[in-house]
């Protein structure tokens, strides 16, 4: 057995451009100053109420929360296959993954549940994962309890696990799960970034996974 598992924005879903735009709508609809683009990158990954906190730093529960009801309004306005398509090469990896019987693939994302299986249906995948782990049941990353969920519900252990993302939330969470983890160079954070918070291995290309993930799982 091997579990295989994903993160989504980022990492097989092309939502860079769509994250950062639909919070500076967001912010800007309710006269709340916008944070630079930077800064809304390094937040992806982590939970949206959590990374509004940051990103309006002074600001009360009060106002994150009417800054959360923004952005899930904008979002949701806005939200589409278009808006958020797969990476070119995604769907071609998933489908070389599932010619081996004993690979298991798995979600674990800052998305809210509702959103995750919304977005994997819209794309027609969402068959493909046997877990689908948010913040919804489990503790947000960099918290290990969403891969602990996943390998528990699959009967995984960790030398069969390995986790893929583009944030330092993904490597950090694998780090406290002690599983390896592969890092997507395509995504919110940089290089350098992925390799300080414990990337096991880097990929610039889909086609570099799959011998990745054999390389960490052997």
């Amino acid at each position: 057995m091997r579990l295989v598992v994903f993160d989504l924005d980022g990492t097989l879903i092309d939502s860079v451009r769509h994250y950062v735009d639909t919070l500076t709508i967001a912010f800007n609809a309710i006269g709340q100053p916008v944070p630079d683009e930077t800064t809304i990158r390094s937040v992806s990954g982590i939970t949206s109420r959590e990374a509004l906190a940051i990103l309006s730093p002074g600001a009360s529960p009060e106002r994150v929360e009417e800054i959360l009801q923004s952005y899930r309004t904008h979002y949701l306005a806005r939200a589409g296959v278009h808006s958020e398509p797969l990476f070119v090469g995604a769907l071609g990896l998933l489908d070389r993954l599932q010619t081996d019987p004993d690979t298991i693939l798995a979600v674990a994302t800052g998305k809210g549940y509702r959103s995750a299986i919304t977005l994997l249906e819209r794309h027609n995948i969402l068959d493909r994962f046997d877990s689908i782990q948010t913040p919804d049941h489990n503790r947000g990353k960099p918290d290990p309890q969403m891969l602990e969920t996943a390998m528990l519900r699959v009967g995984a252990d960790r030398s069969q696990t390995v986790m893929i993302g583009d944030t330092v939330h993904d490597m950090r969470m694998a780090r406290a799960a002690k599983v390896p983890s592969i890092g997507v160079t395509w995504g919110y954070h940089s290089s350098d970034d992925l390799l300080s918070e414990g990337a096991g291995t880097l990929v610039t290309r889909f086609d570099e996974l799959e011998p990745a993930i054999v390389r960490l799982l052997e």
